[in-house]
């Protein structure tokens, strides 16, 4: 019988079937605990008096709350973003757990920091207390986020209660137009289908436009698949992805390699696989992205408009982003740029940022920060020269964490800032209580820090030939 991505996945981590309503007993290959979801968990270990099943399977990151200020040191003046922290320590140290703290070279956002080292590996089924980790299915492995108890219960026995889901396919074609980019396909699909439109699906991406997309743009793509709802997404990894991850720390190596290799290559849905939905995208008709307003599904082209209609949804969002009903998006000032998070804050990221602003100037009156995704992300920014062009064109130089996308650190904008972001949510008081947050590509968002405005980058640069 011909079967998707997703079941050869499931069917393959399947202990037991629990009942005929679909609930299997999965087995996970790997866990990514951080210091902000995973204090209840170890909590529920130490009362329960259990250990951790496998250690060796868990890779623990700070990303969430610390600062992201230039000279970086261990000292946490936040009294309880510091408790998280050494709670965290603590926890690694008494139960044998891999821990990549504040100071550590390969410190950074997790689904930045897992990928980069080979932590995450095609086949695999990869749980987190984040729901971002769909990003993982542009390696070919199935991740997805859950709640604390889980991680609790993954902790103790390396498996989980878990309900299958439908699947839908979403089929890519054509070819993307300059300045367009994997950031805008993924912003256009959640507003096409809207943010519940893949709601008990797993995504699996596919079509001619994928193999044209690199590695770390399918990560940006399979992040916010969740912001449509879907529980996992995927794309059938190829030769890109095994380049990808070739010389990657923790990849096989020598014939383990060539034997893991041989299984890879295996992973893709079959011919005249069933899926539950079909969805299908042109990508050559895309224009760059922007949300208007406090959910990621409203959204549309730079050169478009708010809705004109009465709905009491879209007025709400309107009121709180300060927009009016039929208003052009293009032109409208902001206050902040942020280019970070783990969608957008990879090495590829900031060199269309890099390029957008060189030899130009950040708009008088607007703070624009860059926090890369990773420690290793930010080293080879700087060789390369990327930190150099973003300094000198006024954008802060951070250290690598989740920042401004969630506020959870210092990094917070305050009521009324109006904020061109490279993130994945734009819900009220993400960035801080009371402010706006408009969703782009990170050239967009440079592009908007340069002029001070929501702007059309492919305009900004036709301007410099």
């Amino acid at each position: 019988m011909a079967k998707t991505l997703y079941h050869k996945h499931i069917d393959s981590h399947t202990i037991a079937r629990l009942d005929d309503d679909g609930h299997v007993l999965l087995y996970i290959d790997r866990q990514v605990l951080n210091e902000y979801t995973s204090p209840q968990a170890f909590s529920g270990l130490r009362q329960a008096g259990r250990k951790v099943a496998r250690p060796q399977a868990q890779l623990t990151v700070v990303d969430h709350v610390n600062p992201t200020t230039p000279n970086r040191i261990a000292l946490v003046t936040d009294s309880q973003a510091a408790r998280q922290i050494s709670y965290l320590a603590e926890n690694c140290r008494d139960f044998g757990l891999e821990h990549l703290d504040i100071l550590d070279v390969h410190q950074g956002i997790e689904h930045v920091v897992a990928p980069e080292l080979g932590f995450i590996l095609p086949g695999m089924v990869v749980a987190a207390g984040d729901s971002h980790t769909t990003t993982y299915g542009a390696l070919g492995a199935f991740g997805f986020g859950i709640g604390t108890s889980q991680i609790e219960h993954l902790l103790a026995t390396q498996t989980l209660v878990y309900k299958q889901l439908k699947t839908m396919r979403v089929t890519l074609s054509g070819a993307l137009g300059p300045w367009v980019s994997a950031k805008d396909i993924i912003m256009a699909l959640v507003a096409k289908i809207g943010a519940d439109g893949a709601t008990g699906y797993a995504i699996e991406f596919a079509g001619s436009t994928v193999k044209d997309i690199s590695v770390e743009g399918r990560m940006t793509i399979c992040n916010m698949a969740v912001e449509a709802g879907a529980r996992g997404a995927f794309m059938a990894p190829d030769d890109k992805v095994f380049a990808y991850l070739k010389d990657k720390p923790r990849a096989p190596k020598g014939e383990l390699w060539d034997q893991a290799l041989a299984q890879w290559q295996q992973l893709y849905s079959d011919p005249g696989a069933h899926f539950d939905q079909e969805v299908a995208l042109d990508v050559g008709a895309l224009a760059p992205m922007v949300s208007w307003g406090t959910s990621p599904d409203q959204a549309t082209t730079i050169g478009g408009a708010v809705p004109n209609d009465a709905d009491a949804q879209h007025r709400r969002a309107l009121d709180y982003m300060a927009l009016s009903p039929a208003q052009a998006l293009s032109g409208l000032a902001i206050s902040h740029a942020f280019i970070g998070s783990c969608t957008n804050a990879r090495i590829e990221d900031l060199r269309l940022a890099a390029q957008v602003a060189k030899g130009r100037k950040v708009a008088k009156g607007v703070r624009a920060l860059v926090v890369p995704g990773s420690s290793a992300v930010r080293r080879q920014a700087e060789a390369e020269g990327l930190a150099q062009t973003l300094m000198e064109a006024g954008f802060e130089w951070r250290q690598s964490g989740c920042s401004m996308c969630l506020a959870m650190n210092d990094d917070v904008l305050g009521p009324g800032d109006r904020c061109a972001s490279s993130t994945n949510r734009n819900f009220e008081g993400r960035q801080g209580a009371g402010a706006r947050t408009h969703l782009m590509s990170p050239a967009m968002v440079a592009a908007a820090a340069i002029t001070g405005a929501l702007v059309d980058v492919r305009t900004l640069m036709e301007e410099s030939v």
